[in-house]
């Protein structure tokens, strides 16, 4: 079985969590606990291209709080 997060031809998901930190998610997987959908189902490059313009600060929001 191939690894669904490198699949071109799949639908992903951009997932954010509560610490404003973004995920790229197959659409076809459950979605993990704490985490909801930002944008899609899109495609794969969609969703990257929202990740990047929408994730400017790595850092976790709550900085440790």
């Amino acid at each position: 079985m191939s690894n669904p997060f490198d699949d071109p031809e799949a639908e992903f998901y951009a997932l954010v969590n509560d610490d404003d930190q973004f995920s790229l998610w197959p659409a076809r997987l459950d979605l993990p606990a704490g985490w909801s959908v930002a944008l899609g189902p899109a495609s794969r490059e969609e969703c990257l291209q929202h990740i990047e313009i929408h994730w400017t600060d790595i850092r976790p929001a709550r900085n440790g709080a």
